[in-house]
């Protein structure tokens, strides 16, 4: 059964190509590593909420874009194996590949599988 990881994060919206150019790199690496799937995607309708939301989530600014993520990996044992590998890698390095949003607000998380449809 696949096991998937989801991210929420703010990036300041003038970084949008940086941080593309951020997510082809590690895509990549992710892939090299055992990722099945990678999907990278940029805040569109991503409404305020009363109670909740994406934004209250991250600790949205005002020149911020909240983007998404997930990655499927084919089992728990290879994520975190290739998660260890992304650590150490020095093409993930700040001076090579230097984060382009406040790593802080991230929320992340793996999931097991539940259903597919």
């Amino acid at each position: 059964m696949a096991y998937i990881d989801i991210f929420v994060a703010p990036v300041p919206t003038a970084n949008r190509e940086q941080y593309k150019k951020h997510c082809v790199i590690a895509a990549k690496l992710f892939k090299e590593y055992g990722a099945l799937s990678v999907v990278e995607c940029w805040g569109d309708d991503v409404p305020d909420g009363k109670v909740t939301s994406f934004p209250m989530a991250v600790k949205l600014k005002e020149d911020e874009t909240v983007v998404s993520g997930w990655l499927i990996w084919p089992d728990k044992a290879t994520r975190n194996a290739g998660m260890a590998k992304m650590m150490e890698d020095p093409r993930m390095k700040p001076d090579v590949n230097p984060m382009p949003f406040d790593g802080q607000r991230m929320i992340y998380g793996g999931f097991i599988d539940l259903l597919e449809s």
